[in-house]
């Protein structure tokens, strides 16, 4: 049996995801795969990735993980990080290339004109390095994680839900952007849990005893997230 296939397409950060993954699940069966019985047999799955999507949309497809992936994220505790969370939705800018189209709204780039810090200094693209999480949702994989805690970043672009109802969590750089959302058996995030120490191994540990239930509670709309 395996407990936890991580999906390989050749695009994604695997082996510190891996390594994560195996760290807080001793005892389980941890794959890395681009077998897609692999993914249909798995009890849950995490979709990591890296890189430019339209790359990553062309090896999902290459490897013929397509219908595997969208199987998982319908049908048991599935999460996205990164690219794997961009992939998610239905269009990216980045080369103007469809995702997976499971969730509502696009990815779109931090806006050059927009890229102004408080005091005045212009911010660099892509967002890189540790930023605040606030949490816009009670939701199993925050448990014993706080509201405003610190995570990894490493991305220029970022998701607009079309439904303000995934938003799971969101960060501030400058104006405040979706950083996770959530669907029933579904959870991804932006930042990288895996090299967020302390915050992040929680949020993977959650997601290891996460059954895959989740009924939404939460701030909704009152949110104040930047849409596209």
């Amino acid at each position: 049996m395996i407990d936890i296939a991580v999906v390989d397409y050749g695009m994604g950060n695997l082996r510190s995801v891996s390594k994560a993954v195996e760290h807080v699940s001793p005892g389980l069966r941890v794959v890395v795969t681009e077998d897609p019985h692999d993914i249909d047999a798995a009890q849950r799955v995490v979709f990591p990735g890296q890189g430019a999507m339209p790359d990553c949309m062309r090896e999902l497809d290459a490897r013929g993980l397509r219908e595997a992936v969208l199987d998982a994220a319908r049908t048991k505790p599935f999460l996205g990080i990164c690219i794997g969370l961009q992939m998610l939705f239905e269009l990216s800018e980045e080369g103007n290339v469809p995702g997976l189209g499971l969730l509502a709204g696009r990815v779109v780039r931090f806006p050059a004109d927009k890229m102004i810090a408080h005091d005045g200094a212009k911010l660099k693209v892509p967002h890189m390095g540790w930023n605040e999480v606030h949490q816009a949702i009670e939701h199993p994989l925050w448990a014993g994680i706080t509201s405003g805690s610190r995570f990894y970043f490493v991305h220029s672009y970022y998701p607009a839900p079309g439904n303000r109802d995934l938003i799971a969590a969101y960060s501030f750089y400058p104006f405040p952007f979706t950083c996770a959302v959530a669907r029933g058996n579904l959870f991804a995030v932006q930042f990288h849990p895996e090299k967020s120490q302390a915050a992040g191994l929680r949020l993977l540990s959650n997601f290891v005893h996460w059954d895959g239930a989740y009924q939404r509670t939460g701030l909704g709309a009152e949110v104040p997230v930047m849409q596209a």
